[in-house]
């Protein structure tokens, strides 16, 4: 014990007197110099900056990064002015060490990067494991043991196909990079290629799809070009992997398919509104396993793209967004037809959504009923996806506000109904005695 506490006040003593020499009080003082004056420009800078960068629309990706850099501005501030005071003192050559700077702008702009990145990242997970490794990189490389480090892993092979360990995660960190570039990419190219307007919906999806697609797997092909892999050792591999995918893929590489054939033919395209089964509603996007379809009463329904091929649908909005809807009423026989007839379709063309115009609303008599002369009503609208309940629902108000106007009036079923007093035996007996009494 007592040895441990000699060996304790003999590295104290070393260090404070290492602390406490000219070159490294200097480095402190530049460092202490650098770190004030950072933090007032930054807090200048940041509010000059802030104002146009929130004036950034439609490109949300682009103001994560820029916000999460802009709220860390003052260390890349630090690290700008240590690494000019490390500049200035290695052409000045006084003093003679100064490691203790160059240390701290390097933990200073790591810092920046890796907090930064990881604030970019909506996932925690991959937040946390690039974190990890940043560190891990950025104190092997101020131990100095990186070297050291690489060569235990450049000689540790895995035997079947012979690559190395550090071959093999530099090529797995390099195929992150380019995986996460290419999707944001592909993306960004996505949603230029959805605003041209010259092109039809169901072209711009596919057009998005095969770019983000492409880039994912030309990212994939240099990942390997970088593993250096043999190809013909992995032929087992692969085939394993075919029939994995033959058998227990099956629905998902059917869907895949049924959606490039859906876009390619465009039956149905994003805002058709369509009717698949008990499923009534308007398509909101297509993607590559399945469609969104949002109904009426906010619920969203992702059905299979194999639905759309193999069983019937219904695109009310296929050739164009005209739908005729049929309403049937009844007058009571006092009412005189031909008036009926023009009031009707007056008063259905006074609703906002029936088109009066291209497709004016008709009306037919259609037969003499029990209680009534019956018609059916039948007009045209060009918004489905807005509901056709709520419409038949406006036209039929519309219709009872003109005929209650115009002493038109609508009937409902009489009904005779005779009543019976039943009669019994005893009082047949009784009746019978009183006439043999009055004989």
């Amino acid at each position: 014990m007592g040895r441990l506490l000699e060996q304790a006040k003999a590295l104290y003593e070393v260090s404070l007197g290492h602390l406490s020499s000219p070159e490294v009080l200097i480095q402190l003082g530049v460092i202490g110099a650098a770190v004030i004056p950072a933090w007032l420009l930054s807090g200048l800078v940041e509010k000059k900056i802030e104002g146009a960068v929130r004036r950034i629309r439609g490109m949300p990706g682009l103001l994560r990064v820029i916000v999460a850099f802009l709220r860390r501005l003052q260390w890349l501030f630090i690290a700008t002015f240590l690494g000019i005071a490390y500049i200035a003192i290695r052409v000045a050559g006084w003093p003679e060490n100064s490691n203790l700077i160059y240390g701290a702008m390097l933990l200073t702009a790591a810092w920046l990067f890796i907090s930064a990145i990881s604030r970019i990242m909506r996932r925690k997970t991959f937040a946390k494991l690039f974190a990890l490794v940043a560190w891990v990189y950025v104190a092997a490389l101020l131990l100095g043991v990186t070297d050291d480090i690489r060569a235990i892993l450049d000689s540790a092979k895995i035997p079947v196909i012979d690559i190395s360990l550090w071959r093999i995660i530099s090529s797995l960190i390099a195929i992150g990079i380019l995986l996460w570039l290419s999707l944001k990419l592909g993306n960004l190219l996505d949603s230029r290629i959805q605003t041209v307007e010259d092109l039809t919906p169901s072209l711009r999806v596919l057009l998005g799809k095969i770019t983000r697609i492409s880039l994912m797997v030309f990212a994939v092909l240099i990942g390997m070009q970088l593993l250096n892999l043999n190809l013909t050792a992995l032929t087992v591999l692969s085939g394993a992997v075919g029939v994995g995918i033959g058998f227990g893929l099956q629905k998902v590489v059917s869907n895949f398919i049924s959606g490039i054939i859906i876009l390619m033919d465009e039956s149905i395209k994003p805002g058709d509104t369509i009717t698949l089964g008990d499923t009534f509603g308007w398509i909101r996007e297509l993607r590559a396993r399945f469609v969104s379809v949002v109904t009426r009463d906010g619920r969203e329904y992702l059905i299979p793209n194999e639905d759309f091929i193999t069983t019937q649908v219904v695109n009310w909005s296929f050739s164009n967004n005209f739908v005729r809807l049929d309403v049937p009423f009844g007058v009571s026989y006092s009412s005189d037809p031909h008036e009926v007839t023009r009031l009707a379709k007056e008063a259905a063309a006074a609703v906002d959504r029936v088109d009066a115009v291209f497709q004016p609303p008709v009306c037919w008599m259609t037969e003499f009923g029990d209680s009534s002369i019956n018609f059916l009503l039948r007009f045209w609208i060009d918004d489905p996806q807005r509901g056709l309940t709520n419409i038949r629902g406006a036209v039929l108000l519309a219709l009872w506000d003109t005929f209650k106007e115009n002493g038109i009036n609508i009937p409902f079923p009489h009904r005779e109904v005779i009543m019976r007093t039943p009669v019994t035996v005893q009082q047949h007996k009784g009746d019978d005695a009183d006439q043999e009494g009055s004989d």
